[in-house]
């Protein structure tokens, strides 16, 4: 266990190095420009590697099981550093973000976006009782803990949101690097794409925020100091939005489309 450990730590810290040593790369789509950011090679690099056509050899013990697990498991500790500096780029924006307040109250309605639109079209592509659970939210740890209070993770409904968060494990961080540059180009603000990406995941975040600091970088503290906030809003108000508005509302429209099932 300790050698596999060991082997998962080294492979981390080259995993990092490699993808710091590509850094920002700026790729032109058409009339877009979407900007690529160390972290989207680091998800990308540990993807292609963890493919079970190349988990052999050494790749087999980094990608063993109990390593897994343990990832996991430790993940909030490295998710606490990154709280802290939430806090410390909310903080010289603090007034201003008061005075926007209830726009940053308003965009919480937007966690109703994946049962409004996700859920039919789930409903659409066959699923049933997997729908619930994996269009209740982004299928990070709020939606994730509720499905697993309510349905266990054996049921319909945790396989959906299990599924998800993975996939947004996966994809979620590479998906909002793009798709935010991408909405700038399009003429949407800056300061409402900074709010919009505290969405509930520290990664998704992270990249969203991130790539917009890449293409503004003279509004760095301003960007940062919304997607915390919005982050740290969604965080604390995310819970009761679902459970008070989301999940009722996701029942009625479940019966709505699937009738004559419970």
């Amino acid at each position: 266990m300790k050698s596999k450990l060991l082997y998962l730590l080294v492979f981390v810290l080259l995993v990092i190095t490699a993808a710091e040593f590509i850094g920002f790369q700026a790729i032109t789509i058409g009339t877009f420009k979407v900007g690529l950011l160390p972290l989207v090679f680091a998800i990308l690099i540990t993807m292609i590697l963890g493919i079970p056509v190349f988990r052999k050899g050494i790749l087999k013990n980094i990608y063993s099981r109990e390593n897994v697990l343990f990832s996991s498991k430790n993940l909030i500790f490295i998710m606490l550093p990154l709280m802290a500096r939430y806090g410390a780029d909310v903080a010289p924006h603090f007034q201003e973000i008061v005075k926007l307040g209830w726009i940053f109250l308003f965009q919480e309605l937007g966690n109703l976006g994946t049962v409004l639109f996700g859920l039919p079209v789930a409903i659409f592509l066959g699923l049933r009782r997997e729908a619930i659970g994996s269009t209740l939210g982004l299928g990070r740890e709020g939606e994730l803990a509720y499905i697993t209070e309510k349905y266990t993770l054996d049921s319909p409904e945790g396989r959906g949101v299990l599924s998800l968060y993975i996939i947004g494990t996966l994809f979620g961080a590479i998906f909002f690097s793009i798709l935010a540059p991408i909405l700038l180009d399009l003429g949407f603000r800056v300061e409402a794409l900074a709010i919009a990406s505290g969405m509930g995941s520290a990664s998704m975040m992270t990249a969203s925020s991130s790539s917009l600091v890449a293409r503004m970088p003279d509004m760095q503290s301003t960007i940062l100091a919304y997607a915390s906030a919005s982050q740290l809003l969604t965080s604390f108000l995310g819970t009761f939005t679902m459970v008070f508005l989301a999940v009722p509302l996701q029942r009625f429209m479940y019966r709505l489309f699937v009738r004559g099932e419970k």
